[in-house]
């Protein structure tokens, strides 16, 4: 069995292995996918194959050109998602400080996940943590910053049970389902551009033992905004993939954001954002 890895995105569409503090190139591991003519198949071709590229990149990532990590620009791990899915208000105490925050609620009920089930955003507004956010109304009204985990799916998915749901799961990594608060639909006020952050790399799924057991937190300019547990998800990480299959035929490369915890803050122009997950990564992302 191979070893897990941490597979990245970086600069001019380049594949890298993120070992310690390098980016391993090993973009050459892309001539093995299928040359695709229109119509182009739904989903994601490199996700769709990572199972197959896997001993490849592994031998790449032996003698591919290193560079130190700080120097590369990473974008999002996934390329080509055919859609995001998202969990809306699927922590308790994110229940209970939205009905309380009349910035969060604007005047709006605020039930939970079971209520509204699941949103999507657009692929547009997906973009990695070099990328940054941009602040798109500057009328007053509060942008805010949500962390999540996420997840990519790695194989075509159709009314998947719950116990076996984990099983279509690719890899993880974390989410920021970037928000402006308002009364128009979920799916508009969460799908600006840049709006979907994922990054800062993909860590294969048997790299996670417990995905329903991580620490997540995401700080401002050094303040703790956000610190909780996945364990603590009303609706679990199988759950979300076992409903959202019910409803869509999930492809590989699509991505789950599975709902953020309570903490969810105003950002503005200047801020930076540090968010981290367990056993799945860290990574810093400027508003701009």
């Amino acid at each position: 069995m191979e070893k897990a890895v941490q597979v990245c995105r970086f600069n001019d569409q380049r594949v890298g292995v993120v070992e310690e503090n390098q980016v391993i190139d090993v973009t050459a591991v892309t001539e093995l996918l299928p040359v695709l003519r229109w119509p182009v198949p739904l989903g994601d071709a490199f996700i769709a194959g990572l199972r197959s590229l896997r001993p490849k990149i592994e031998e790449l990532s032996k003698t591919g050109e290193r560079r130190d990590l700080r120097s590369v620009s990473l974008l999002s791990p996934i390329a080509n998602p055919s859609k995001v899915i998202a969990a809306p208000v699927n922590y308790t105490k994110h229940i209970d400080e939205s009905r309380l925050d009349a910035g969060i609620n604007f005047g709006t009920e605020v039930s939970a996940i079971d209520r509204y089930a699941l949103f999507l955003k657009s692929t547009s507004s997906v973009v990695g943590p070099s990328e940054g956010i941009q602040i798109h109304h500057h009328d007053g009204r509060r942008t805010d910053h949500e962390v999540e985990l996420a997840l990519v799916i790695g194989e075509k998915a159709r009314h998947v049970p719950v116990e076996q749901a984990l099983k279509y799961v690719a890899g993880y990594f974390i989410g920021l389902d970037i928000t402006i608060r308002g009364t128009e639909d979920r799916s508009y006020r969460k799908s600006l551009d840049t709006f979907t952050v994922l990054g800062p790399w993909l860590v294969t799924a048997d790299a996670v033992n417990n995905p329903e057991s991580l620490d997540l937190s995401i700080s401002v300019n050094g303040e703790i905004r956000q610190n909780a547990n996945t364990r603590d998800l009303i609706w679990s990480v199988a759950k979300l993939v076992s409903f959202a299959s019910s409803a869509y035929t999930l492809y590989p490369g699509d991505v789950i954001l599975t709902g953020t915890p309570e903490g969810v803050g105003p950002i503005k122009p200047g801020d930076v954002l540090h968010a981290a997950i367990q056993g799945v990564g860290a990574m810093d992302v400027l508003v701009r």
